[in-house]
Order: C-alpha cells, then structure tokens, then sequence
C-alpha cells in the first residue's frame, strides 16, 4: 500500500533528555523554531489547538472560517467562548491563514522566515507538531512572535500560571492557568524533523513538480496534493484496490449537526461542491519515482 503520509520511525534515549517533561531540549528548540520561521520568540505546547484556543479566549468575538475546515477548529472557537461564522474560501487548505486579526493559524505550513514575511509586531503565528503535519513529531504545537511579553504571557498560562524556573518544585504562581506545556520527548522528535525539512522540502518540489505537469495543477502545499474528481468517494475504493491510500482534507462543516444550532444555516455551493469531489492523493518524501508515475497512471485510468 502506497500511503498517504509518511510516518517517521523514532528511537529515542531519555536518559539524553535530562528533565523529561520539560528539559533543556525545549528551549533549544523555541530557540531553532523561532530562527527558522523568523520570528524572535517562541513558546512550545502540547498541542496547536491549545495555542488557538488561549489565544482566542476572551475575544467575545466572531470568528469567520472557511466551511471546508478540520473539526478542531470550530471546536476550539465554540470552548473558548466565541461565536463562528463560515464562509465558502475553499482555497486556503495547505496554506496559512489569518483566524482574527493578528493570529494566524499555520498549522499546515512551515517555511523559513515566513513570520516576518505575514506578520508584524505582536501578531502571533501557531504551528503543529502533529505525526502528519510538515514538521511531524509526537504531536506539539509551536506560537511565535517578535514580543516578548506576549511568548512569555503564553509560557505562564500552559505552566499552570506558573513562572517558567529551572526549580519545578520553585514557581511563582502568577495566574490561573492551563497544563498545556509540551515535553521534552514530543520537543526532541519534532525537532529532529525541524533539522530535515529543507531537505525533505526539496524532494516534495521534485514529487509536486511531477504531479503538476502531468495532471494539470499548480499545487504549492509542502504538506497535501489535492486534486479534483467527479466522485471523491468512488476514487477513493478504486484507488484503495489499486494499493493507494487517499482521503478526504475536509469536509464541508457548516453542515454537521452539531453545529446547526450553533451557526445560522446558508447555501455554501463550492464548499458543497468540494466535500465531493477534492481528494488527496499521497504526498510525502518517502514516495519513490516509481511510485510517482503509479500513482499519475492510476488517476489518469479513472478519469478515462
């Protein structure tokens, strides 16, 4: 089975980590994140959907997303206290995007100095560790910024409202807070792939490259190749038989149940439209050439 993403493999010696849930590893890799992406600060968590939902609690706002969303998303914006509103943007999957002024969700993308490309001052930018995502570790989330305040703010409200100390047995409790500091194994996993993805990268402009000119897109993503058929869902068994593992990145959620008494119902056709016919096909550095040009046949056999 050629499989839709790639899973890394990880043998990891703790005994190298020195304070497991919060060794040095951490901060080196605060430290190497926030080069990377351009960015001065930067606050590791357990998880992206953490990192959205302190960011987004207080607003008392409404947050407009697009339909076609994973399902963490309008859950995190419901618990933290804020309204939703989709709207019918099917062309943001893969990229990064601005969830309210001044926080923006990445959780798809990462790219060397792309912080200071999109954001300024305060703004904060929020990044996945999840096994699939470009920089796939034992799940994780990474935000970022140019002001300190702001990064140090965000690690004391996932250290339980604690000052960050060295002592954990030491810390000033400053606030109420949330156990939501990552550790140092997810830290150490993640930031292994942190050091391989310019070359994992460049393999996937190859596989991309390959994949555009032959089936006709101008795909971007480092993260999925979506394309498009008349029933996503017939592909999906067909490819299945063929050895090829596909899915489906999302479905349309303005009309999930349990969000329509939430959010006012409306017509959203090209969201509707692309629940059925986008799928995506297998994307990683993993995928040999031959692999590549299966997989190109495979879909060209369908569409005839």
């Amino acid at each position: 089975m050629i499989r839709l993403f790639n899973i890394n493999d990880y043998q990891i010696n703790t005994s190298e980590l020195g304070n497991i849930l919060h060794g040095e590893i951490v901060e080196e890799f605060e430290q190497a994140f926030a080069e990377y992406v351009g960015a001065k600060y930067a606050c590791f968590a357990n998880s992206a959907s953490s990192l959205i939902y302190l960011s987004l609690k207080g607003l008392n706002t409404t947050i407009r997303i697009p339909s076609i969303t994973p399902p963490v998303i309008p859950n995190v914006i419901v618990s933290s206290g804020n309204k939703m509103e989709f709207h019918d943007d099917i062309d943001w999957v893969g990229d990064i995007y601005e969830l309210h002024p001044g926080i923006w969700d990445s959780a798809q993308m990462v790219a060397k100095n792309q912080y200071n490309k999109r954001a300024t001052g305060a703004d904060v930018m929020i990044f996945s560790f999840y096994p699939t995502k470009p920089v796939g570790g034992c799940d994780g989330g990474m935000i970022v910024s140019d002001s300190k305040y702001v990064i140090d703010r965000y690690k004391t409200m996932v250290l339980n409202g604690t000052k960050p100390s060295k002592n954990a047995w030491d810390r000033e409790q400053v606030m109420l807070g949330y156990k939501m500091h990552g550790n140092s194994i997810q830290a150490r996993m993640a930031y292994e792939n942190l050091k391989k993805l310019d070359k994992k990268n460049n393999t996937l402009d190859q596989i991309r490259l390959a994949f555009n000119e032959s089936l006709g897109y101008n795909n971007k993503s480092h993260h999925l190749y979506r394309i498009r058929v008349k029933d996503n869902s017939k592909f999906i068994e067909e490819m299945k038989k063929a050895g090829i593992q596909c899915g489906i990145h999302y479905k349309a959620f303005h009309k999930h149940y349990l969000v329509k008494n939430i959010v006012k119902y409306r017509d959203m056709p090209k969201s509707d439209l692309e629940e059925k016919q986008t799928v995506s096909i297998p994307f990683h550095e993993k995928l040999s050439s031959n692999n590549v040009e299966y997989i190109i046949d495979n879909i060209r056999k369908f569409n005839d």
